[in-house]
């Protein structure tokens, strides 16, 4: 679905989480029940810059699955790069896990081209300088030289993955949100989107009072008890 097809809900919550970083949209997770907060570890910026910057994206997951040549499911019949809606944040996942890089500087530039916001790669990228060069943003575990092929292949596009590390699983559903910034990656379940965004702003709104009190001598205990309770 193009971006200028979405329901207005769905654009103004794209617009809200603009004003929140991946730590907000996190604690509002946690006090929701979601206590990995939604964050997919292991996964950090990579492009424009690594590790620092104002980048940022925010946009409806759009998913890709690859697996081992041997999978029994058929290969995705056309490329996945070219079906990519305007707005949308690529994830890209294989299981297992490879050191084959999954993802390139061509899938950028058609991802850039069709207005995607970033790609978030569970695995390794290549072509680092070319990303750079397009100014495009890449979140992802690391880098790597060698393609997919002929070893693994696409078999599902826009369907549920499995983003999985550190003892935590992570599932993310085609048009959740995927939120990035210099902290990392989080997933903000779709169905949690509305209840999400009042807990953001209020959090927020706390943090800064308790930031000017704590500038000013107050303990953090104080302030705590005074802008959180």
């Amino acid at each position: 679905m193009a971006s200028h097809d979405r329901p207005d809900s769905e654009d103004r919550i794209v617009k809200a989480l603009q004003e929140f970083t991946t730590c907000d949209v996190s604690d509002a997770l946690v006090k929701l029940g979601l206590h990995h907060g939604g964050f997919l570890p292991g996964i950090t910026l990579w492009s424009p810059q690594r590790q620092d910057g104002p980048t940022k994206i925010v946009g409806p997951a759009y998913t890709v699955q690859y697996a081992p040549a041997e999978d029994p499911r058929p290969k995705w019949p056309s490329h996945y790069i070219d079906s990519v809606p305007p707005g949308a944040v690529i994830l890209v996942t294989c299981s297992p896990r490879t050191p084959n890089a999954l993802y390139g500087g061509l899938m950028s530039t058609r991802a850039k081209a069709s207005g995607a916001v970033g790609s978030v790669v569970d695995g390794r990228f290549r072509d680092v300088q070319e990303q750079r060069d397009l100014d495009y943003p890449v979140f992802a575990r690391g880098v790597g030289t060698t393609p997919p092929g002929p070893l693994f292949k696409v078999v599902a596009v826009n369907e549920p993955v499995t983003v999985s590390d550190e003892g935590q699983e992570t599932q993310v559903n085609p048009e959740d949100y995927l939120i990035g910034d210099v902290n990392g990656v989080v997933v903000l379940p779709r169905t949690h989107a509305e209840h999400a965004l009042p807990l953001m702003a209020k959090q927020v709104e706390a943090d800064s009072k308790m930031a000017v009190e704590i500038q000013k001598g107050m303990t953090f205990t104080e302030a705590s008890k005074r802008f959180r309770s």
